[in-house]
């Protein structure tokens, strides 16, 4: 039997309607926003409402603030339920997943770096903080907080 580190997960609570957080991370025109190591991305195909979203087996390309472009493709795509998530794999490897968990009247958002990257532990933090305050401020211009 072979031992792995359990992968890092952070999470942080956000006042709004889980659908407003979903909205964010499954819209690739958001992810520069939020994503500290994202300056871009596309996805191959049909566009969902107009928008480029992501869905069950997308496939695209990310462009890292590094600045090399790499592709993706979503492995774990649950959208309905209390918690809904995605995760990928980027450049064939293993990367991050991201969840939505409902609670009553608001959510929390988490997202889980592979077990060989712990190190990438305070970029999760600061996308999630990013994520937080874009959600609280559409949800307050759309005047749907408390």
């Amino acid at each position: 039997m072979r031992f792995l580190p359990p992968p890092v997960t952070v999470g942080l609570h956000v006042a709004t309607s889980p659908d407003v957080v979903w909205d964010l991370l499954t819209d690739v025109d958001q992810w520069p926003l939020w994503g500290p190591t994202v300056s871009g991305a596309t996805v191959d195909g049909v566009t969902l409402d107009g928008r480029r979203r992501i869905g069950p087996g997308a496939t695209g390309t990310v462009r890292t603030s590094l600045g090399p472009s790499l592709p993706f493709r979503i492995e774990v795509w649950q959208d309905t339920g209390e918690v809904r998530r995605w995760s990928w794999r980027v450049a064939g490897l293993p990367a991050t997943s991201h969840t939505v968990r409902a609670r009553q009247g608001d959510c929390r958002v988490e997202m889980t770096a592979p077990w060989f990257a712990p190190a990438y532990t305070p970029v999760l933090w600061l996308g999630l903080r990013r994520i937080r305050g874009l959600a609280q401020a559409r949800a307050a211009a759309a005047g749907t907080t408390d």
